[in-house]
């Protein structure tokens, strides 16, 4: 059931994806981001107020949320500030690069996990799952060359390092979650109402510096009604993610390398939405990608 749980998250995912280059087209990165966390918790917060005046049904139904001490919210706060920065680089990088190009670097994401998982976890992958993973980074590989015919310099672009930055901070992220979720029996619910509030508060931060001062950047941000649909969808994907590692015998490494195949939908329809080049091109790296995480899931 796991595994399915991590489709589910990956289905979520990759149509968070797609709205969040249409919230970020010509707009202002931080603002942006602060939008889509705040819009994921009034989501979340829908529910914990359910849970306050209506605790019986919350419980019938699953969505009861913890209470916890302060030492937890300390490890909450260190995932926040991962995310924050795994955001911040990921949002800069999409506004300026393709979607086409930033999806699969952001892919190699498991195969950091997957050395985290083996380190910290212990994690034993076999023989399959190895290939699986170095053909997704082969994938990957293509992936660049491909964008220097898009007039992507990969080793002068700081927007590349940008993106590297965030898929490194993401694939930490994972490996903590396991920790969260596992170590200290969070659920799902709890974690993401936490995240949510501290995330803000983070961003928060940041914006008092960036963005607030300014009244030109002011004007020039656009609420548009992707920015709510990221928020929303993230929240689903998240729920389903953290579901799945509620087992006990949830791999980490598998999971983040199942939640991948959310470039199907990032790639194929992206490419079109938003008319991207060299799209027939993209599908034989695409392809390697998909076929290291068959390998990972049926081995």
């Amino acid at each position: 059931m796991w595994m399915y749980l991590g489709l589910l998250a990956a289905l979520f995912l990759g149509l968070h994806n797609l709205c969040k280059k249409h919230a970020v087209q010509g707009n202002e990165v931080f603002p942006v981001l602060l939008g889509t966390i705040s819009s994921g918790f009034l989501f979340i917060a829908t529910f914990y107020l359910l849970s306050i005046f209506y605790p019986d049904y919350a419980l019938d139904n699953g969505y009861n949320f913890q209470d916890i001490s302060w030492q937890t919210h300390g490890f909450i706060f260190i995932k926040s500030t991962i995310m924050a920065g795994s955001w911040v680089l990921a949002y800069q990088a999409l506004k300026h690069l393709p979607i086409t190009i930033v999806t699969p670097i952001r892919s190699a994401g498991p195969f950091f996990t997957f050395i985290g998982a083996i380190i910290i976890y212990k994690e034993s992958p076999n023989l399959y799952q190895w290939i699986g993973f170095f053909i997704i980074i082969f994938s990957v590989i293509l992936y660049s060359r491909i964008g220097k015919k898009e007039g992507l310099n990969f080793k002068r672009n700081k927007w590349i390092f940008a993106i590297i930055g965030a898929t490194f901070l993401g694939a930490s992220s994972g490996l903590y979650d396991k920790f969260l979720i596992q170590n200290l029996s969070l659920n799902p619910q709890t974690l993401q109402f936490w995240f949510c509030i501290y995330t803000i508060l983070i961003l928060l931060v940041i914006l008092t510096f960036t963005w607030f001062p300014y009244t030109e950047k002011r004007k020039e941000f656009k609420f548009r009604w992707s920015i709510v649909a990221v928020g929303v969808l993230l929240q689903a994907a998240d729920y389903f993610y953290f579901k799945a590692l509620q087992d006990p015998d949830a791999l980490i490494m598998l999971l983040s390398a199942i939640k991948r195949s959310q470039i199907l939908i990032a790639v194929v329809v992206g490419g079109l939405l938003f008319k991207e080049k060299n799209k027939r091109k993209k599908l034989v790296p695409l392809l390697g990608i998909m076929i290291g995480v068959f390998l990972i899931l049926y081995s």
